[in-house]
């Protein structure tokens, strides 16, 4: 696994002087769990506010190390990229039930901030935007959808000259307005979140990478300087996941995004840019997506739509991709550029479940790019599981998690070949 080890707008702007110590003990909990991003960090943050306490996390570098701290802060509806792919698993009935309870991610993000007053510069605003006949085809398709919820937020559809109500483009030819979504801070919102769960008296070790996991009714993680015993294990690794646990390893394969953000700009170049000082990505099997900050700033980030590789440059390559969308910001100064790598699944839908054989051992990844709303609504499920159980967790831990057959050898020419046809089908299904 490669990391672009370069500062991000995220660690730049952090809020919170958060730090916790490494283990260097032998110590016992109800609860390990095994990664310090969204995920680890909010599965365990449900647990506490239902009593479960004694809990540890552990965490290979500092919080927010991984995709929660590389990403774009898009708080957009959904989870994963295209429901039907899991119908086989679920149902008709099951594709319904997920598809009502992957509209509650924005509305827990901002319960969350609300209770424990996390600064997160949260801002409402989405805008799914289309090139093309064939997309607002889709567009309209999803305005239905999404409205069938009963959002209590604005959601329409605009074409035509109505796309600059939101966005200053000519690239668009029509946009889906979602004001239930938005964007946040996401390292800031983790931050916030950390200091809520250790508030409950969870216990958060950082610099404390995972080294063997022993199983059995008691769970042993062992670290460079220390040990947890645990009744319970959750892994929630991601694309960090380095092979330490095979049967996780197989199923998932990790492909990178790439992010830029340029210098302040004027309050009248915002303007232009976002009328909604919102968040937009395209409908693409390969998106584009951006969004303007508090600082007046535009971040802007993509993956290889066909090839898979790592830029050499990767200001000038997403510099190109924005130039496309917004032509007047030729001479606008890039300040950051960063990356990393995400882990995607087979069917693109998250994983989560227990270990073949091991009921006290948990997991949760293959968010496949789209991890920060997603996961405050996977993890809420996820808790219910490691808990009392729930129907929705058992829902949605029936999906299918199919392995991946030669990512250790193959994987550039895997992925080269998996995006090439996720751009193809998108043809078919109104996504091109």
């Amino acid at each position: 696994m490669i990391t672009i080890e370069t500062p991000t707008y995220y660690t730049a702007t952090r809020k919170y002087d958060l730090s916790f110590p490494s283990l260097e003990a032998d110590i016992d909990a109800d609860v390990v769990v095994i990664g310090g991003g969204f995920s680890g960090i909010n599965t365990a943050l449900e647990l506490a506010e239902h009593g479960i306490t004694n809990i540890v996390v552990l965490e290979a570098r500092y919080l927010g190390y991984g995709g929660t701290g590389r990403n774009g802060g898009q708080i957009m509806a959904g989870i994963g990229h295209d429901l039907e792919l899991i119908k086989k698993d679920v149902g008709e009935d099951g594709l319904r039930r997920i598809f009502e309870i992957s509209d509650l991610g924005a509305d827990i993000i901002k319960g969350r901030i609300d209770k424990y007053g996390i600064d997160a510069d949260f801002c409402h605003g989405y805008g799914y935007m289309g090139f093309n006949a064939r997309q607002e085809k889709t567009l309209r398709t999803w305005e239905k959808e999404f409205r069938s919820l009963n959002s209590r937020h604005e959601i329409r559809l605009l074409a035509g000259s109505e796309v600059s109500q939101i966005i200053g483009s000519d690239a668009y030819s029509s946009a889906l307005l979602h004001m239930g979504g938005g964007h946040v801070h996401s390292l800031n919102l983790l931050l916030g979140e950390a200091k809520a769960l250790a508030s409950h008296g969870a216990r958060i070790f950082e610099s404390s990478p995972a080294l063997e996991v022993e199983y059995g009714e008691r769970i042993r993680v062992r670290t460079a300087k220390g040990s947890v015993r645990a009744s319970k294990l959750l892994w929630a690794c991601d694309s960090f996941l380095n092979r330490l646990e095979p049967e996780l390893h197989r199923t998932t394969i990790n492909t990178y995004a790439f992010q830029l953000m340029t210098e302040p700009l004027s309050d009248e170049l915002i303007q232009r840019i976002s009328p909604i000082r919102g968040a937009y990505s395209d409908i693409r099997p390969v998106i584009d997506y951006y969004r303007v900050t508090r600082e007046n700033r535009l971040l802007f980030g993509a993956a290889t739509p066909f090839v898979e590789h790592i830029p050499a440059d990767l200001k000038a390559w997403n510099r190109k991709l924005m130039l496309k969308i917004f032509p007047y910001l030729h001479e606008v100064k890039i300040d950051l550029a960063w990356g990393g790598p995400m882990a995607c699944s087979p069917n693109l839908f998250p994983q989560i479940g227990q270990l073949p054989q091991r009921p006290n051992a948990f997991y949760v990844q293959g968010y496949s790019g789209f991890g920060v709303t997603p996961s405050h609504i996977i993890c809420k499920v996820l808790a219910e599981g490691m808990s009392e159980g729930s129907a929705r967790y058992d829902l949605l831990s029936s999906v299918r998690r199919p392995r991946v057959i030669g990512k250790d050898h193959c994987r550039p020419l895997l992925l080269t070949g998996a995006k090439s046809w996720h751009q193809l089908s998108g043809y078919w299904h109104g996504r091109r």
